[in-house]
């Protein structure tokens, strides 16, 4: 499935070349036209009438940076997005296009001073190991300011279930794709974006070149159904269909949108659930805010996990995410 060949793509912020040749390569066959801006944005257009629609969806994924050499051969490096300290040690990664093995290394708990064990490790107590034996062999194989991505690969697992990297947000990407196998009357920009993870910068970009009047947001969001966490503080859920988020910190996203996808979701009966937290952010505060600004609503898929090294979502609300994003725009 796409979504398998999307996950295991490597794409850090600033680095999205393998995702968008996958992405170009599969959306022109739905669309009118596909440029790729000066920043590395793909805007495929849909040509129709009626208002002017930019669905967006982001093609980077949290990663890390090179960013020095020690004496033994091993890599200093930092992270590429928002990846929580505690999430790097003892994993696998991948560096730069010629997919370089690397283990994020640590030093040995038996080895820890009481103070150690205690505190929160940075990134300074980490290293990248890619089996070289000197600081001169390193140097011939990779280049400062190269990208890091983990190495989880895609599979499904339990019952409708897929686990693998980077579903935030190419479960965002393979929804805009499906959406826009489809036919409709107004004016759609599939928009897939850079840079998201550090700040929404292509889709201010994007953004301001299409001037749209709608955004809708395509996103892999937090889901936190754990045993651990009581119900009233589980963000979204596995299982319960798309979420639709009423706030975020860049955005308040627009109730009417809300509401007319709410009621186009009851008279199909197609599940969706509220995402009930305002933390974090997504390319919609940036779309809100372009040119002379548009009407914004996110629609999510839910996710455990994000923002480490392996994801977990459901098919059904794969699904049910891409029906209702397709059943809104027919309306339109």
């Amino acid at each position: 499935m796409l979504l398998e060949k999307l996950s295991n793509a490597s794409g850090a912020s600033g680095y999205e070349g393998e995702v968008r040749n996958i992405i170009k390569e599969e959306v022109k066959k739905y669309v009118d036209e596909v440029i790729v801006d000066r920043m590395g944005n793909i805007i495929a257009h849909k040509k129709g009438n009626g208002p002017k629609i930019i669905i967006d969806a982001h093609m980077d994924e949290v990663g890390f940076i090179i960013t020095g050499y020690n004496e033994d051969g091993t890599l200093r490096f930092y992270s590429l997005g928002s990846i929580n300290s505690r999430i790097p040690p003892a994993k696998v990664v991948l560096i730069g296009k010629n997919k370089i093995p690397g283990v994020i290394g640590i030093k040995p708990i038996h080895l820890q001073s009481k103070e150690e064990k205690e505190k929160v490790m940075s990134y300074s107590d980490y290293c990248i190991d890619i089996g070289s034996n000197s600081k001169d062999e390193t140097k011939k194989i990779i280049n400062l300011g190269e990208y890091a991505v983990f190495s989880t690969s895609f599979g499904k697992f339990g019952d409708g279930l897929v686990k693998g990297k980077a579903f935030d947000d190419r479960i965002g990407c393979s929804v805009l794709i499906e959406v826009l196998k489809e036919k409709y009357n107004c004016d759609i920009y599939g928009v897939f974006n850079i840079q998201e993870e550090v700040g929404e910068r292509g889709a201010y970009t994007s953004s301001y070149k299409i001037k749209p009047d709608i955004g809708i947001v395509l996103e892999g969001t937090i889901c936190a159904d754990m045993p651990n966490i009581s119900d009233n503080k589980k963000v979204t859920e596995i299982g319960k269909g798309p979420a639709i988020s009423i706030m975020d910190q860049t955005s308040l996203f627009n109730i009417e949108l809300s509401r007319e996808i709410i009621k186009i979701a009851n008279e199909l009966n197609i599940p969706y659930q509220f995402r009930k937290s305002a933390s974090g952010g997504n390319d919609g505060g940036a779309i809100n805010m372009s040119g002379e600004g548009a009407k914004v609503v996110t629609i999510s898929v839910p996710c455990r996990y994000i923002h480490s090294s392996v994801s977990v979502a459901s098919l059904d609300d794969f699904n049910n995410t891409c029906r209702l994003v397709i059943e809104y725009l027919k309306k339109l």
